[in-house]
């Protein structure tokens, strides 16, 4: 079977391994076989991709498997109780190693698709749900203004999410046109084309003098946008960092969020017991619409393609969709895209 194998900065290969062997249950109970059938690209791949990992060089070539996590397929095989055979997840491999056309995974770490959804949208119940992890420690959002700095893919989904809580005011932010031009649809009230640290007055043109209650950083790793947050947040308001930084940033205003009383909140990794449920559940139930989201498709077999589209946004890549062989033919992307 083929695996992925990142060979040097930006250069992955598909490469021929041993199809991998389900565990004795006496030996390591719980464990799957999983068959990803799609999967899409995420921030949080590039780095792998890139080379430049929280500021720190990856040495080449990468372990095989890098870097794929979000995806979904059938269970294969099974030495536990949780899944039969058959039964089609949402799959989270452990440390992003996923970029295979079948491999071992603890039953814990799937999610039954809701029937529902397509394959594209349940697949999204992956970073979605990493969104409503991190809403679901703000307080209550109706009647409030707020500031989403970054509107890629993350970015537009706090958009949308915010926007069925009750926000009153959602002001997208992004340095880039392309990706500004689905926030509106996305949920934001309000678009400013530019960086965060130039956009203070206007933001407080759009909030008649004042700043928003809470900002939201969506951007992370090399382009991390803390400081644009603190310089946009109002005295005594709330920062959630979503964004994943550097082990060390420097140059941070420590001091003058301190002098505003902001609270800084972060976030990351989702619970598979309730939040990826619920995410699933809002795709669902129609209460967000993430499929203006998807605007590039793959197979694999033109894995580095779909990379070098993901990594520099190419005709405003937004989430980019990888088809493996074994996914379930017969479904149309124009019908997905509504098109």
């Amino acid at each position: 079977m083929r695996a992925g194998k990142l060979v040097s900065r930006r250069q992955i290969e598909l490469v021929e391994i041993q199809e991998p062997q389900l565990p004795s249950a006496n030996l390591s109970s719980g464990q799957i076989i999983f068959q990803p059938e799609m999967t899409c690209l995420c921030g949080s791949d590039l780095p792998f991709f890139d080379g430049d990992f929280e500021g720190h060089p990856i040495e080449y070539p990468q372990p095989v498997g890098m870097s794929l996590h979000e995806m979904v397929g059938t269970v294969i095989d099974t030495n536990g109780k949780r899944w039969k055979p058959g039964s089609r997840v949402l799959a989270v491999p452990i440390g992003q190693n996923g970029l295979f056309e079948r491999f071992v995974l603890p039953e814990e770490r799937v999610v039954a698709l809701d029937p529902r959804l397509s394959d594209e949208m349940a697949m999204l119940a992956q970073p979605f749900g990493t969104v409503v992890h991190a809403l679901k420690k703000l307080p209550n959002m109706i009647d409030r203004d707020v500031v989403v700095l970054g509107q890629g893919p993350i970015g537009q989904m706090f958009n949308t999410g915010l926007r069925n809580m009750g926000a009153r005011r959602i002001i997208g932010i992004d340095p880039l046109v392309a990706r500004l031009k689905i926030s509106h649809t996305m949920g934001a009230t309000n678009t400013i084309c530019g960086k965060g640290m130039d956009a203070g007055e206007q933001v407080r043109e759009i909030l008649t003098g004042e700043l928003p209650e809470i900002v939201i950083e969506a951007v992370g790793h090399q382009a991390q946008a803390l400081n644009d947050a603190i310089e946009l947040t109002r005295p005594f308001g709330q920062i959630l960092y979503f964004g994943v930084p550097a082990h060390t940033i420097d140059g941070v205003k420590l001091r003058a969020a301190l002098f505003k009383n902001l609270v800084i909140t972060t976030s990351i990794h989702p619970d598979f017991e309730r939040t990826f449920p619920l995410a699933m559940q809002w795709i669902a139930e129609g209460r967000v619409n993430l499929k203006p989201l998807i605007t590039h498709r793959f197979p694999l077999s033109q894995i580095q393609q779909a990379f070098d589209t993901f990594r520099d946004r190419i005709d405003g890549a937004q989430k980019v969709l990888v088809e493996f062989p074994s996914w379930k033919q017969g479904k149309s992307f124009h019908d997905e895209r509504g098109t």
